[in-house]
């Protein structure tokens, strides 16, 4: 998708807290929604899930703004794409977190700036604050992707919120 490669001169900020593993060594296997993927060649085990850092995708229930997602990082990740991770932690399903660089490329924030992800502001921590913002300003200034809907479409950590109230699930 051409939007992505307005993100290659973005600037890209380390957190002191961020280890990344070079891409020479990390290769996309597959990816399981908009902001999640399985990768090989990660120092700790041969294959990896990792949640991308810093972003929320809708869910695929979603329609039509999660297979969107799915499809817009599919686009930018096909499977044996190298990439490096900027790790930021493992969440509590055991995924690694983190932010995924192919070349100079942020893909989290390629992500944001189409409009295909929101900033996860709970878990902004550890990530370039001001670039995810500004970057999702623009995206809704410009009705990108989820921004289509004014306001933008109900947010995934809501949807899942609201999913889990419905099913009686505490």
């Amino acid at each position: 998708m051409a939007h992505f490669s307005l993100l290659a001169a973005t600037a890209i900020a380390l957190s002191s807290i961020t280890t990344t593993v070079a891409a020479a060594e990390i290769k996309v296997l597959s990816v399981g929604d908009g902001d999640t993927i399985r990768v090989t060649g990660t120092t700790d085990v041969n294959k990896t899930t990792v949640r991308l850092a810093c972003i929320d995708a809708p869910e695929t229930s979603q329609a039509p703004y999660g297979n969107d997602a799915r499809r817009a990082l599919q686009g930018e990740l096909a499977i044996g794409t190298e990439v490096s991770l900027r790790t930021k932690a493992t969440d509590r399903y055991g995924r690694t977190v983190a932010e995924v660089l192919k070349g100079t490329t942020n893909i989290n924030q390629a992500l944001v700036q189409s409009g295909v992800a929101f900033v996860y502001w709970q878990y902004i921590e550890g990530c370039d604050l001001e670039t995810y913002s500004r970057l999702e300003n623009e995206a809704r200034l410009k009705s990108l992707g989820v921004w289509a809907v004014p306001s933008g479409i109900q947010r995934p950590w809501d949807y899942r919120k609201n999913r889990k109230a419905g099913s009686g699930a505490n």
